[in-house]
């Protein structure tokens, strides 16, 4: 069942848009944004009859902090670095639409920050937050990476690191299941990183970055599956000027 759903997952991961937008402002603050936005026509296309038969409605929206208030007692019953982890998660807010009536699935994650340390793995939100609710333990520790993010004020860094090989492998394995099915078909599965710096650009690691013509911010654009199979590929360094 486990293998089963797992597949299912990428189905459905594979199928998105997914947009991670961080502005920094000159003093070191800012806001980070990550849309996950399901591409309908690549959907429809893996889906098939089922598309047809979806019945769903959400529209829920909320800051990670009231689950840490309504469920204090359980949040209380975590040891203190588990607390921290989901205090990291405080400020986020999050807003989820699910509507097969309107064609429409959206997440967005978003958080102002004070310092980009600051930045938690959004993409683990709603793990954690289900985690609270429910009394599990940390579900979102079983990902098989992490993200995080650093800035001194001349270089910025997206650090991707691959916290369980197992469970890489195994998404690896999922991963060339979902090619040998649906290779042939064409789907949107892009991956973009928009980033906006309080100064120009000098240089940047990745050579498939675009810079804006002011060389203040810069777009780089993955596919899914690809990031799925080698999350390490986007690592990402800037030095600015």
């Amino acid at each position: 069942m486990k293998y089963l759903l797992a597949f299912l997952f990428l189905i459905s991961f594979a199928s998105c848009q997914i947009t991670e937008t961080i502005i920094i402002n000159p003093d070191g603050s800012g806001d980070i944004e990550v849309v996950q936005f399901r591409d309908e026509n690549s959907y429809m296309q893996i889906a098939g009859e089922e598309y047809s038969k979806e019945n769903v409605f959400q529209d829920t929206t909320y800051v990670f902090k009231e689950y840490i208030n309504k469920y204090n007692e359980t949040f209380l019953k975590y040891t203190p670095e588990e607390q921290k982890i989901f205090q990291k998660y405080a400020n986020v807010r999050v807003h989820l639409k699910k509507s097969s009536f309107e064609k429409e699935y959206k997440n967005i994650f978003s958080l102002h920050f004070d310092k980009v340390s600051e930045i938690p793995d959004l993409y683990k939100t709603e793990n954690y937050a289900s985690d609270i609710q429910h009394n599990y333990a940390l579900t979102a520790e079983n990902h098989y990476y992490r993200i995080g993010y650093s800035f001194d004020e001349k270089v910025f860094k997206r650090a991707v690191s691959i916290i369980n090989t197992a469970e890489l492998e195994k998404a690896r394995e999922e991963c060339k299941k979902f090619e040998n099915k649906f290779g042939s078909f064409s789907l949107t599965q892009s991956y973009v990183l928009k980033y906006h710096f309080p100064q120009k650009i000098k240089s940047v690691s990745n050579q498939k970055a675009i810079v804006s013509s002011d060389k203040k911010s810069l777009t780089i654009e993955f596919q899914l599956l690809a990031f799925l199979k080698n999350p390490e590929s986007t690592n990402l360094e800037v030095v600015l000027e």
